[in-house]
């Protein structure tokens, strides 16, 4: 499909890793058109739809999660359906761990070997929950093993938040206040990407790319709730071959 993303990265022959985008779908307004959600309000049949031409390029289905904006980390060859997690890890081959997204940011993992691969779904809840330390936890590799892609995400001219936000990232870290520039009415613009490379600088994670998106400002392309209110989901994937 010509409307997925596919991460530039370092990444190892034997890991493979897509991010789709809101186009190539059968889903209509508001929805309109790639919508992998089944929890947004669109027809169960057209989201069925939208799976099914996913899977053509996927070697397996995707082990979907629960979403909470926690920090639960699972096996993704371990895990039933649905699992209530918001990030997932494999060290087996043909399994696809997956997030979905519209403006939180999904976070790719792998390591030099190609021999695990993780995803997690960071939100600012999860981020600040910890999701990414739990999720590299999981893997059980030292930090200058992994390297990490920063998929399509609110970009942070577009990231408006209160102030007790920055108040809890700059808590965990006082380097966190410059990922906040002040705006209006005493709220913050909060860059998502630079507190996601914060938090993996910290556990020895400093091969960092992707964080080049803004979900918000192109509408072309991506799903955002903060602009739309009701609307989609992109999903972003990982295997190993």
């Amino acid at each position: 499909m010509s409307s997925l993303i596919v991460p530039g990265w370092p990444a190892p022959p034997g890991v493979r890793a897509l991010a789709t985008t809101r186009r190539g779908g059968v889903s209509r307004t508001p929805w309109h058109s790639f919508n992998l959600g089944a929890h947004v309000g669109d027809d169960p049949q057209a989201v069925a739809a939208n799976r099914a031409l996913l899977r053509r390029e996927l070697p397996a289905e995707p082990v979907w999660l629960a979403q909470v904006h926690g920090a639960s980390c699972v096996d993704a060859a371990l895990a039933a359906p649905g699992v209530e997690a918001d990030a997932s890890f494999t060290r087996q081959r043909g399994v696809v761990c997956a997030v979905l997204t519209a403006d939180c940011l999904p976070v790719l993992l792998c390591d030099d070997q190609a021999s695990v691969v993780a995803i997690a779904h960071a939100g600012w809840r999860g981020l600040a929950a910890g999701v990414i330390e739990a999720t590299v936890a999981a893997l059980g590799e030292p930090g200058m093993r992994l390297m990490a892609w920063l998929g399509p995400a609110i970009g942070p001219q577009a990231f408006e938040v209160g102030g007790e936000v920055r108040e809890i990232f700059v808590a965990h870290d006082p380097q966190a206040a410059s990922a906040f520039a002040a705006s209006a009415h005493g709220k913050w613009l909060c860059d998502i990407y630079q507190l996601a490379r914060q938090r993996l600088d910290a556990l020895g994670i400093h091969r960092t790319t992707g964080a080049d998106f803004c979900n918000a400002k192109d509408e072309q392309q991506f799903f955002s709730y903060r602009r739309d209110g009701v609307t989609g989901r992109m999903a972003s994937l990982i295997w190993l071959e």
